[in-house]
């Protein structure tokens, strides 16, 4: 694998092989031994340099994903007997929590200042779905969550959702946003299934029956999509205020919480489980 991932890096096999400090015939033979095993072209080869196939993209993007395991373990192993040391790998979420978050991170690398940290930034899905695979250890992530696969630890903050409208939109002139005055809209929703449901409970009315013109991940780009008149932005309050934008809060009071969430009955280093019995401490 690491042959293989210097080779996609270098698109060379001279160079690769100078980097592995191995010869160039036995970079090409372990080259052609992984595409004989596996039954597929992994590289394009030209006189000049070689590319990676649809094939070869694919594995390049899960042996990063078994490596980056496998260094992490072995380094929780190496730890296992000495102070509490080593990575914790955390996928963040937008969230105005991640300021707690980062304050407790902060405060639990005072006491042991040989921890560090990885931090991926990646929707909700992204978020749940590396923890699934074993990529990432703990994840924070706003509600609803589902709590049959994943124990959480619920922070203090809330956010409040709201519309995100141009200022020459006629729902700019009020304070507060009601399920009757989207309606009509044209619409950008999350794609968090989970949030779509919350957001039919308090429009009272099924997706499928409003004018949903996109869906986003990530909050940042929504007001981009918002300013460009693509549709009013369904969304909880954004970290910045944005010129010509702006946000009103829904009517009733829509609210979600974040949690830091990790797969049940998962084995944690004892740098991770450390952690979690920090943050549940530092809130009793």
């Amino acid at each position: 694998m690491r042959y293989f991932l210097t080779i996609a890096e270098e698109e060379n096999i001279t160079r690769a092989a100078d980097i592995l400090h191995v010869t160039q015939p036995t970079l090409s033979r372990q080259i052609m031994q992984l595409e004989e095993e596996l039954g597929v072209k992994l590289f394009r080869r030209s006189k000049y340099c070689i590319k990676l196939t649809e094939e070869g993209l694919y594995l390049k993007r899960r042996a990063e994903e078994i490596l980056a395991l496998a260094e992490d373990t072995a380094q929780s192993l190496c730890n296992k007997d000495k102070d509490i040391a080593g990575v914790i790998s955390i996928g963040c979420t937008e969230t105005h929590s991640m300021d707690e978050f980062a304050s407790r991170m902060a405060e639990f690398r005072k006491l042991h200042p040989d921890v560090s940290y990885k931090v991926y930034t990646i929707n909700a899905d992204g978020v749940k779905e590396n923890i699934e695979k074993g990529i990432i250890e703990l994840g924070l992530i706003t509600e609803p969550v589902d709590t049959s696969r994943f124990e959480t630890f619920h922070l203090e903050g809330k956010e409040r959702w709201g519309a995100l409208v141009k200022v020459d939109d006629p729902l700019a002139g009020k304070e507060f946003v009601y399920p009757e005055d989207l309606a009509d809209k044209p619409l950008i929703v999350p794609i968090r299934s989970e949030v779509q449901y919350l957001l039919e409970s308090w429009l009272g009315k099924a997706f499928d029956d409003l004018d949903i013109t996109a869906r986003y991940n990530l909050g940042r780009n929504i007001a981009v999509m918002v300013s460009r008149g693509v549709g009013v932005g369904i969304c909880f309050d954004l970290f910045s205020s944005y010129e010509g934008l702006k946000f009103i809060p829904m009517i009733p009071p829509l609210m979600t919480g974040s949690v830091v969430c990790w797969k049940k009955d998962q084995l944690f280093s004892t740098v991770t489980r450390s952690f979690i019995e920090f943050l549940r401490n530092a809130q009793a």
